[in-house]
């Protein structure tokens, strides 16, 4: 009985690992490349390009349509006096063409285009100090030897706000320090050091979340984008309602990074060992991903309709972070319940005043937007001694 109980188990993660691999995917990929800006009071003018990558070694992928949906974060429709929006795909062989019409392209093996989106907008004088970012919705269409999927990315356009180089104005040792809207067109490193005081210390701590990480580097993905199997449809129907694996997109995504058998096996394990009173063992095996995957909501809009990953060699950017910026460096994934991750950080010998000091959650896990928070711990030691 056990027996046959065995070959059923192992012919379904043969299923679904043979299903999961001759499943064939859009290997295109959609990054924003840069922008620039025309201003003139309320009148805004921004010009993003964008590259799609086709990472087939002999797939032509089309694409029929492509669309830009952009939004005004911060402010009513009503408050928005006029948008327009223009795309122009950017081909060598492209002739100049006035029409709003998208012709269909092909995007070879290996080879990119690029497209340049241009976004015009006028708002109210009342809006104007609202307004937090322009987010730049797309909406395409690829088509090829898997069928045709209805993509759907999205990158916000920074705007940086006017804290460059402040000095702290108080004597408090942890400071949450409020930024713009991050995004994937802002580099990382860049960020911390704009937003940074001028007062900080070489013994001081830059924290910055994970997620905030992930997706200045890219690492989001709009649900919509996530075609879900039946594994997917089954597992995270076994995980508590508020974990980021309890939908079957959070848990395909999962299952995408790592493959079906991983997951199922660990999920497998997870569920014997609990018999025993042992919790845990899930995510210890099925991988980093399993703790730092956010399904939606679990980030500040425009983010929210996204799953955002963890992010990517978090070690290697504290060490680079802490020596161009002469201080101390960790990634940290915090909650309101006070628990405190430390992924990374250049110094681990600070790890116990780090969790020390984010138990509280300083920077919060709503729409605050201070994802970086300043840790003093010269001034924490102060303080012990004077109690």
């Amino acid at each position: 009985m056990i027996l046959i109980i065995f070959i059923i188990f192992l012919l379904f993660f043969i299923l679904a690992e043979i299903n999961h691999k001759l499943r064939i995917y859009s290997p295109l990929f959609l990054k924003p490349k840069g922008f620039k800006t025309n201003k003139s009071n309320t009148n805004q003018k921004y010009i993003a390009l964008v590259e799609i990558f086709n990472s087939h070694k002999k797939m032509e992928v089309m694409i029929p349509s492509f669309n830009v949906i952009p939004q005004l974060i911060g402010i009513c429709n009503d408050e928005i006096i006029s948008i327009k929006t223009k795309i122009k795909p950017l081909y060598p062989d492209e002739k100049e063409d006035t029409m709003d019409y998208w012709p269909a392209h092909i995007v070879k093996s290996q080879k990119s285009m690029r497209v340049q989106i241009e976004v015009e907008y006028e708002i109210k004088d009342s809006a104007k100090d609202n307004l937090e970012c322009l987010w730049i919705g797309i909406e395409w269409v690829n088509y090829g030897p898997f069928g045709f999927s209805t993509r759907f990315d999205g990158f916000v356009i920074p705007h940086l706000l006017n804290k460059s180089n402040y000095e702290s104005s108080t004597s408090s040792f942890i400071e949450p320090i409020k930024t713009h809207i991050l995004g994937a067109l802002d580099d990382p490193i860049t960020v911390l050091k704009y937003y940074l005081p001028k007062d900080y210390l070489p013994t001081d701590i830059l924290t910055i979340g994970e997620s905030p990480l992930a997706i200045m580097q890219g690492k989001y993905i709009d649900f919509r984008s996530i075609p879900v199997g039946l594994v997917s449809k089954l597992l995270c129907k076994f995980f508590h309602p508020t974990s980021s694996l309890a939908t079957a997109c959070g848990m395909q995504t999962l299952i995408n990074i790592y493959g079906p058998t991983r997951v199922m096996v660990s999920w497998l394990m997870g569920a014997i060992t609990k018999l025993f009173g042992i919790n845990g063992v899930f995510y210890r095996l099925a991988g980093e991903q399993a703790r730092l995957i956010d399904d939606i909501t679990g980030t500040t809009p425009p983010y929210d309709k996204n799953i955002v990953l963890g992010p990517k060699d978090s070690e290697d950017f504290c060490t680079k972070a802490s020596k161009e910026l002469g201080l101390n460096i960790a990634v940290v994934d915090v909650n309101d319940l006070g628990r405190v991750k430390i992924l990374s950080t250049n110094k681990p010998k600070n790890n116990d005043i780090i969790k020390r000091a984010l138990t509280s959650n300083p920077a919060g896990n709503a729409n605050q937007h201070t994802p970086i928070v300043l840790i003093r711990p010269d001034k924490i030691r102060s303080n012990s001694q004077d109690v």
